[in-house]
């Protein structure tokens, strides 16, 4: 007899979070069949993943934020004290780890990085807030801009709300976020750049694209306050966010474009928003591959820290593929480590943290239309 998958946690969420992860680990690890009859794998364009992450992060911490500060009238200071202490144990302890065994594969030649763009600003998540970085620690990027966003964000709440509710303060908020990463890039628009520059430059500093979480927020806010038309236009709205997904990865520009450097960086996300409120209502599944799909969300995390430099990276510079059957083995290999090692560190380190966590810092309460905790969990009081 077939199981569910774990009631507590939403399966269409999952989904997004596993391909999210799945697109990144392809595109770290392609290079390893080239000369093999599978080269060009997987032969179309994908979705940016980090998008999707982005957004469903900004998803998730936005209902976290609107169920509990509407809990009170006043947000109280204490209540941003807990959503980061939250937030720090989710993300730092496993951001640390690899970062030192980063250090140490690239101090001890294991893997050819630059040991000299290491820096106390990797500590402080402040190596790609406002310029570009390179040479080490690549995939440190997107964590910069979530660190940042989930400071910047309640702060900008709790200033705005002296003068007005909740709901209005939430949204103004929320499109400061969205509109400000936008006036930057046209700011910062280089009509010469290359495709190297403008990646480090646009697509992976913080002060760019912090609205990609912020298109999350928007999704939370009508998520919580107009609960009916998210899910009465929910078909509607997915069928709209792939035909949106369909023409991003199949209109390629110059990265020195206006339509690159400014318009791209923020369809993308609105087209991961559209599809949300059909991925939401997906409660559960059950099987083995629903099974698989939700352990892959769970480890999507260390997955992300670790497939690059740690897997990849290794492979690359010390065991470097010829081709062929051995092209072939080694990516089958890539993906079994990735996935074992991964399995390993959620169960024996992140899992262990966030238990800690949640019996150290509980968040949750008991309000109308609660979204879910940051891994897209139920509340367990609903």
């Amino acid at each position: 007899m077939k199981r569910y998958t774990d009631k507590k946690r939403i399966f269409g969420l999952d989904i997004i979070r596993a391909f999210a992860i799945i697109f990144v680990v392809i595109g770290h690890g392609g290079f390893i069949l080239d000369k093999t009859i599978f080269s060009g794998f997987p032969y179309f364009p994908m979705i940016d993943g980090v998008d999707l992450f982005f957004v469903l992060s900004g998803f998730l911490i936005g209902g976290i934020l609107l169920k509990e500060f509407n809990k009170f009238e006043k947000i109280k200071t204490s209540q941003l004290l807990t959503f980061w202490k939250r937030r720090w144990f989710r993300t730092l302890p496993n951001y640390y780890l690899i970062l030192l065994l980063n250090y140490l594969v690239v101090k001890y030649g294991i893997i050819n990085e630059d040991i000299n763009q290491f820096n106390f600003n990797f500590i402080t998540f402040t190596h790609n807030f406002a310029s570009p970085f390179h040479g080490f620690f690549w995939e440190s990027w997107s964590l910069s801009i979530e660190e940042w966003f989930y400071i910047l964000t309640p702060i900008l709440i709790v200033a705005i709300s002296k003068f007005t509710s909740i709901k209005k303060t939430f949204l103004v908020s929320t499109m400061i976020m969205i509109l400000m990463p936008i006036l930057y890039r046209l700011l910062i628009f280089d009509d010469s750049i290359d495709s190297f520059w403008y990646g480090v430059t646009f697509r992976k500093v913080v002060l760019s694209r912090l609205d990609s979480i912020g298109y999350g927020l928007l999704a939370a806010w009508i998520y919580y306050y107009y609960h009916h038309i998210w899910k009465k236009y929910n078909v509607i709205l997915f069928i709209l966010g792939i035909v949106l997904m369909v023409f991003i990865i199949n209109f390629d520009a110059a990265p020195n474009s206006f339509y690159k450097q400014i318009i791209y960086l923020s369809i993308l996300p609105i087209s991961v928003v559209l599809i949300m409120p059909l991925a939401e209502s997906y409660k559960k599944a059950k099987g083995l591959i629903a099974y698989s799909i939700q352990h892959i969300s769970k480890i999507s995390y260390s997955m992300y820290l670790i497939n690059l430099a740690l897997v990849a990276e290794v492979i690359r510079d010390n065991f470097s593929p010829r081709g062929g059957f051995d092209g072939i083995f080694k990516y089958l290999l890539y993906w079994l480590i990735v996935i074992t090692v991964s399995s390993l560190l959620y169960k024996y380190f992140e899992k262990p943290v966030m238990n800690l966590r949640d019996k150290k810092y509980n968040l949750f309460s008991k309000v109308k239309h609660a979204l879910y905790s940051e891994d897209g969990t139920k509340n367990s009081e609903e």
